[in-house]
């Protein structure tokens, strides 16, 4: 598949609430304000652990470059009131996105600030 699908595919798990569907590599490494998380599986205990912070953001797409194996991405995520502010990198391969790194403006949040349960 290719990358291009791929993220399409990645945004429309999330909006969906269907986070076991990210296409994902089992390597995968996410690289975020928070820290890096390393693999699939620790990936998704992650997010399976806090919910209620990762789950319910819609996305507004503004920009998004693509190549063969990466894809830059400047979007909008928005829960309720909130918006974030988002530009992501991904790395695609042949077993889905290997690598995505996310930059954008946390302040002094941690997961637990999004949990709204």
């Amino acid at each position: 598949m290719e990358l291009r699908q791929q993220v399409d595919d990645w945004f429309d798990a999330w909006e969906g609430g269907d986070f076991h569907t990210i296409p994902v590599a089992d390597d995968f490494v996410h690289t975020s304000p928070f820290g890096t998380i390393e693999g699939k599986t620790t990936y998704l205990a992650l997010v399976a652990a806090n919910r209620g912070a990762f789950l319910g953001f819609s996305f507004e797409i503004h920009d998004a470059i693509y190549e063969d194996d990466r894809a830059c991405v400047r979007y909008t995520a928005r829960k309720g009131e909130y918006a974030m502010e988002v530009s992501e990198w991904f790395y695609g391969g042949p077993n889905g996105i290997t690598e995505i790194v996310s930059y954008y403006n946390v302040g002094g949040a941690s997961y637990g600030d999004f949990d709204s349960g």
